[in-house]
């Protein structure tokens, strides 16, 4: 049994956390939360990393960036494995969360679901064949209180499209005013409105023909089995590392 200690437990996604671990995962238990919210839960609700006195094997964040350093100082003090599905972080984030992974086993993606991933790695493959004659965007829809935009999820496929090419590209965000479409562009474009849970189109554009790679979340479900899966896997990982749902679904 994998006992995870839930961050965001009372946010929308910390709540169908709870509930898919509890009904869809014999194997998984969250024994505790973290969350300035202590709704009604069976497990107890801390207030703050500083506060957590119980013990877990796995420290799942589903909230917001703004709550990893104290989660690291946490998983340094108990030297239990981070699950890190917040998106919206900085660069000085980013590269905290490399130089911790040195000597910490961290996990971190910037979407949970298998599509998602399955179509990350699908563009590593096509993005080289396609760009010298296809314009490549990105559009991105999410619900209205979602914070950081482009997503991380569109970070995540333009950032793969871009190591995969070996001409120099550039990302534009959005368009605005008189002035053409250049080559080595990448564009990436975010639409936030009412309850989307979150569309991603990774569209190549070429004469007579345009192929768009597409991936629609119907529901928080999806992330959420992704999440505890993540934490099945890292409940037997104990060697420092950056792991992602590469290693999860054996890609």
């Amino acid at each position: 049994m994998v006992k995870i200690l839930l961050n965001g437990c009372s946010g929308k996604m910390g709540t169908v956390i709870s509930k898919i671990a509890e009904t869809d995962f014999d194997n998984l238990e969250i024994v505790g939360g973290i969350d300035r919210n202590d709704n009604s839960f069976s497990y107890p609700v801390f207030h703050s990393p500083e506060e957590v006195n119980i013990e877990y094997d796995v420290l799942l964040d589903f909230s917001r960036a703004d709550a990893l350093r104290g989660l690291l100082t946490l998983t340094e003090k108990t030297n239990k494995p981070l699950v890190i599905c917040s998106t919206g972080f900085t660069q000085d984030d980013l590269k905290l969360i490399d130089e911790k992974s040195k000597t910490l086993p961290l996990f971190k993606s910037a979407n949970m679901s298998l599509g998602i991933n399955l179509i990350n790695s699908l563009l590593k493959k096509v993005s080289p064949l396609l760009y010298g004659n296809y314009d490549i965007e990105i559009v991105e829809k999410h619900h209205n209180q979602k914070v950081d935009a482009p997503s991380g999820t569109a970070i995540l496929l333009a950032d793969t499209i871009k190591n995969s090419l070996s001409e120099e590209t550039q990302y534009v965000h959005g368009r605005d005013g008189q002035k053409k479409r250049e080559k080595n562009e990448i564009g990436i474009h975010a639409i936030r409105g009412g309850g989307i849970v979150g569309d991603h189109d990774v569209i190549f554009a070429g004469i007579g023909e345009v192929i768009t790679l597409s991936h629609n979340a119907i529901s928080r479900d999806v992330f959420a089995i992704g999440a505890l899966k993540a934490c099945e896997y890292m409940g037997n990982i104990s060697k420092p590392g950056l792991y992602d749902m590469n290693d999860v679904i054996g890609l």
